[in-house]
């Protein structure tokens, strides 16, 4: 049976971002204070390493309920069981990761364009992840900004659940949630944060200032 996943607020893992602390130890303080999600993302370590990491992080996860998505990589999904695959549009094909993963793990697929949004709609995918929502510094091929106007009217247009990323921090959560989106993806907002607990707490509470502005 797929993992039911609440998107809310959903840690995108970066170690480097973690200015040397320990990822577990910030994954571990994010989750326990409010995260819903972790996808861990590696894109320069060996498989190996990448497997063991996720495995690490599998047993926290499921120690607190929570879902494990994989970045790209189905291989290490499968091998850890972690719950899902986020793909993006240069990665393999979402049609493919479905074909490999079965129908019981969850499968993202980021988008950049409405024509991106559109074609998704015929893959049985479970969320779009939507950005860069801003600019960010995360991640080199982000892509133009799709801006908050262009996530709300995504949000009329589809009832995918919506993930938003890219430059998305305590300041502006609470507007990229009043636009629509089901979750929030963050990276260096948490893994960068003094306190990685107290910055999931904030991001939460924006959250959830900006969902009753819509209702």
């Amino acid at each position: 049976m797929k993992p039911v996943a609440d998107y809310s607020l959903y840690l995108v893992t970066d170690r480097p971002a973690c200015l040397g602390r320990d990822l577990l130890d910030v994954v571990g303080r994010a989750t326990r204070a409010g995260a819903t999600v972790v996808q861990v993302r590696e894109k320069s370590c060996q498989t190996r390493e990448f497997v063991e990491l996720a495995r690490a992080l599998k047993t926290l996860l499921d120690s607190l309920g929570l879902p494990l998505i994989i970045n790209d990589r189905v291989d290490v999904a499968l091998a850890v069981g972690a719950a899902g695959v986020h793909v993006g549009q240069k990665d393999m094909a979402a049609s493919d990761a479905r074909a490999l993963l079965g129908p019981d793990r969850i499968l993202g697929l980021s988008v950049n364009t409405f024509e991106e949004a559109r074609v998704a709609e015929s893959l049985d995918v479970d969320y779009l992840g939507v950005g860069p929502v801003f600019p960010t510094a995360t991640k080199a091929d982000a892509g133009p900004v799709f801006g908050v106007d262009n996530l709300a009217r995504l949000r009329a247009a589809t009832r995918r659940p919506l993930v938003a990323i890219g430059g998305i921090g305590a300041t502006n959560a609470e507007a990229v949630a009043a636009a629509g989106a089901d979750g929030l993806a963050v990276v260096s907002a948490i893994c960068s944060a003094p306190d990685p607990g107290a910055a999931s707490a904030q991001l939460l509470a924006a959250i959830r200032r900006g969902r009753n502005r819509m209702i």
